[in-house]
């Protein structure tokens, strides 16, 4: 385990590649003791200079959408073009038990095994939005440890997983056609924030319902609005199973990626991440340490009592400890 002793060891081990190192590094920074929070900021602060030189995706479809087969093929491609990639993957927690099968590696068997691959199956911790709470500091370390395409896949659970597009450079939405209401597929949210949309499965009798639906996606981006006004959102179609498409996924990323930097908006991108997920942790650090607080403790539990016993209302008993907070700290 990494400590205070061998944090610088444990530092240059990661830039060296050393997988061992990088995979101890991620336990650090998603551990939940204070101690270890302390130590992984330091760890993160010393590594920090050497960040920011990775292609960072993110990549999101409904269960059943073939995420993972498509990562192995996607994954093996990039190896082939002489890339090393790192694989964040996000797996649901149980909101019962807490706990996560993480069983990503079974499934790219082929890319797990691979060199030039890092795979590093996290669980989601219940946290909203497809995404692990450490996400952005996992893609981090990463790219301290030369992986230049990082890509993070999400639960893959609905239409609400955006927050990843607030970390990454390219938002990728994987798509399967003639599975039922694929009106679902054109909502807003996931759409109006992706960046590319991969049809998937586009293999044997199923083409015809692909093409179909490469159609439908294409015209409803035509409509929404741009997310950048330098990229129009393109729709491609693709079999992972037959490694069929995989290619061209790659090289309408490489676009992207070309037009956002040419056009200065990556940079711009990346800064308006960075402070948005300062702001993030500082309002999530605030909460932990009023609640901390005895006398915040205190006057909440009395006033979950009333609430329970029906003598406040759920806006009276937020209005209530804000006034209290409020009257502690600037009074």
């Amino acid at each position: 385990m990494i400590d205070s002793r061998n944090l610088e060891d444990c530092q240059q081990r990661i830039r060296q590649g050393d997988r061992a190192a990088l995979a101890q590094a991620m336990t650090l920074i998603e551990s939940k003791l204070p101690a270890h929070r302390a130590l992984s900021a330091q760890l993160l602060d010393r590594l920090m200079p050497h960040t920011g030189n990775a292609k960072r995706l993110g990549i999101t479809g409904t269960p059943g959408a073939g995420k993972s087969t498509f990562l192995e093929a996607f994954g093996g491609t990039l190896i082939a073009h002489g890339h090393r990639v790192a694989v964040i993957a996000v797996d649901p927690s149980s909101p019962i038990s807490g706990g996560s099968i993480l069983g990503d590696k079974n499934r790219m068997l082929n890319l797990s095994r691979s060199d030039q691959a890092f795979i590093r199956p996290v669980p989601s911790s219940c946290h909203l939005g497809g995404i692990s709470p450490r996400t952005r500091e996992l893609i981090l370390l990463c790219e301290a440890a030369n992986y230049d395409v990082v890509i993070v896949e999400t639960v893959g659970v609905g239409q609400s997983e955006t927050e990843v597009a607030e970390m990454v450079d390219c938002f990728i939405s994987l798509q399967i056609a003639g599975a039922g209401d694929d009106l679902q597929g054109i909502k807003k949210g996931i759409m109006e924030m992706a960046d590319l949309v991969i049809i998937n499965k586009d293999d044997g009798d199923n083409h015809g319902n692909v093409e179909i639906a490469r159609h439908m996606y294409h015209s409803a981006l035509q409509i929404i609005r741009r997310k950048y006004p330098v990229w129009q959102p393109q729709v491609l179609t693709c079999s992972a199973l037959k490694k069929r498409g995989i290619n061209e996924v790659w090289q309408a990323v490489l676009a992207f990626w070309q037009v956002m930097s040419a056009s200065g908006q990556l940079t711009t991108l990346r800064q308006q991440q960075s402070l948005g997920w300062v702001r993030r942790q500082i309002e999530e650090n605030a909460l932990t340490t009023l609640f901390a607080r005895p006398d915040v403790q205190l006057h909440y539990q009395r006033l979950e009592h009333m609430l329970l016993s029906k003598q406040l209302s759920p806006r009276a008993c937020v209005n209530d400890i804000t006034d209290f907070i409020t009257h502690k700290i600037f009074n």
